[in-house]
């Protein structure tokens, strides 16, 4: 099948160097699965009483309140609790999905268009509001 050698030679250099790189590219898979894995985001309510954390996978896993939530209501408090941690899984979503942090103004209208759709789409398949429950 291998005219000589050196040809047999060169055909197992190849495979050694695929395999070098399908393993470096295993490597790198592992080591950004596992900085995705550890991807969290903390985002701030308007009126700087809610801050939410939230993981790579959109779970709430962190909360802080200010003293102040105690001057409104429980459903105001629910709601700034909801739409702050919402609003910081968007953006975690977004990270995880490779969208660059928007710097430019084109960058900037095509996040708030993307994260104006995800509400939509979020209050489409949760049609109950928080504040109507009650």
């Amino acid at each position: 099948m291998w005219a000589d050698a050196a040809a047999l030679d060169a055909a197992a250099r190849r495979v050694d160097d695929w395999e070098a790189a399908f393993a470096d590219r295993a490597r790198r898979t592992r080591s950004l699965t596992s900085r995705i894995q550890a991807l969290t985001g903390t985002a701030r309510s308007p009126d700087r009483m809610v801050e939410a954390t939230v993981d790579s996978s959109g779970q709430l896993v962190a909360l802080r309140l200010d003293e102040r939530t105690r001057q409104h209501s429980a459903t105001h408090t629910s709601e700034q609790i909801v739409a702050t941690a919402r609003a910081e899984r968007f953006h975690v979503s977004e990270l995880r999905d490779g969208q660059p942090y928007p710097t430019t103004r084109h960058e900037v209208d095509a996040f708030e268009d993307r994260a104006y759709a995800h509400e939509e789409r979020w209050w489409t398949d949760h049609p109950v509001r928080p504040e109507r429950a009650l």
